[in-house]
């Protein structure tokens, strides 16, 4: 059923049972890890956040040749390797009471993160006949949000009590969220070892994917769309509270409106998501959404609390329309453009983009939202818009090149 909000049974559901479970302990560990590195163990909160940027520094970096382990050694057992080498970093977390075992846990964390993103989605397009992976990723991300607005609750519980034994428990929850990944990953079948590249092409050593400028140009183009992630999160929350007459707990409802509407809409948006042209259109329309969300965005400033509060929740639908098109855009390139024998490694470097938009986001945003205000929004939407008719013409570039190496499906090992 594929208007259902449950993926088909078989592996499409697995994987998403699997991205179900590690959500929840994604969620639950979010909410909490920042008051638990400085309150218990009582860390100072700026060395935390260097730690951080270094450890998700190293995670990109890593993503890459994780992701071709994937594709050397088999996607699934890498998955599952490093699930549980993630929930053993996360288990780490519960001992370290000093900044530099706190980074050494922190840079295993995040690169086992990465490589594990890269791994599932080597497994991904393994199991899954091309045309319905990118209803299979609308599926996840709903599975995700779901599993992050659970955690997030659980992690809330935490939050109240404010013990070190509520935030050890919430810990705990996230290593078994892992283990529990894992298990899940297990029942999968092992996809076929990477198809050989077709006679007559060129025989590609090493990280591949940094030397193909084509694919590169693309990724960067998808960070360019991504540096919205931190909106909801950071940039919203400090524009209404020093732009707007909204009231702060506005920031949750909208929140509340962007994780409930991925969850209940993303698979639809992603249906007539099916090839490059169609990627690129979805791609392309998102890009117009993004610019008429950020123009409504602002003009929530300087006017009363009921017409902030309206102007905000109507950026926010517009938004979140932009981002489940130009996610289903995106996942369809990363996929179609990437070679069949070296999916896992595109991935890890595609996925680079992501980290990049979460590190550099909030410099950018809070830059150009709190210090240029209405331009700084229309800035923004423009940067956004230019990059996404750009993707097009970046696309069927490398189009031009993937095609004639494309190998046949992979066939399945049991």
């Amino acid at each position: 059923m594929t208007n259902s909000l449950v993926p088909p049974r078989g592996p499409q559901r697995v994987l998403a049972l699997a991205q179900l479970t590690n959500a929840v302990g994604d969620g639950a560990f979010l909410v909490t890890s920042a008051l638990y590195f400085t309150y218990v163990v009582g860390l100072d909160p700026a060395r935390v956040g260097l730690g951080l940027t270094l450890a998700w520094a190293l995670g990109a970096v890593a993503g890459v040749p994780l992701g071709r382990l994937a594709d050397r050694r088999g996607a699934r057992g890498t998955a599952v390797l490093l699930a549980v080498v993630a929930g053993g970093a996360v288990a780490a977390f519960l001992f370290v009471h000093g900044f530099v075992p706190f980074v050494l846990a922190a840079c295993v964390y995040a690169a086992a993160q990465s490589g594990l993103a890269a791994a599932r989605q080597t497994l991904l397009a393994g199991l899954v006949p091309a045309g319905e992976r990118t209803g299979l990723l609308a599926h996840l991300q709903s599975a995700f949000n779901a599993g992050l607005a659970v955690g997030a609750g659980l992690g809330g519980l935490a939050l109240q009590a404010g013990t070190r034994a509520a935030y050890l428990g919430v810990f705990a929850v996230d290593v078994l969220s892992f283990v529990v990944c894992a298990g899940v990953l297990l029942r999968l079948p092992s996809p076929a070892s990477s198809p050989t590249p077709r006679a007559g092409t060129r025989k590609r050593h090493g990280l591949a994917v940094v030397r193909d400028r084509r694919y590169v140009v693309v990724t960067l183009l998808n960070t360019v769309l991504l540096l919205r992630m931190p909106l909801l999160s950071l940039a919203l929350p400090l524009w209404i509270a020093e732009r707007t007459e909204a009231p702060a707990w506005l920031v949750s409802v909208l929140f509340v409106l962007n994780t409930g509407a991925v969850m209940l809409f993303q698979v639809r948006m992603a249906r007539g998501v099916t090839g490059l042209a169609s990627a690129t259109r979805a791609v392309r329309r998102a890009g117009w959404v993004m610019l008429a969300a950020c123009t409504v965005f602002a003009l929530s400033a300087g006017g009363s609390a009921w017409v902030a509060a309206g102007a905000l929740v109507a950026g926010a639908v517009l938004q979140v329309v932009a981002e489940m098109g130009q996610s289903a855009g995106s996942w369809q390139l990363s996929f179609e453009l990437a070679p069949a024998d070296r999916v896992g490694e595109y991935q890890g470097f595609f996925g680079t983009g992501v980290t990049v938009a979460r590190t550099l986001g909030p410099l950018v945003l809070t830059t150009l939202l709190l210090g240029w205000g209405t331009a700084g929004w229309l800035l923004l939407g423009a940067a956004t818009l230019v990059a996404s008719y750009a993707m097009g013409p970046a696309a069927r570039r490398r189009a031009a090149v993937t095609q004639p190496e494309a190998g046949p499906q992979p066939v399945l090992v049991n």
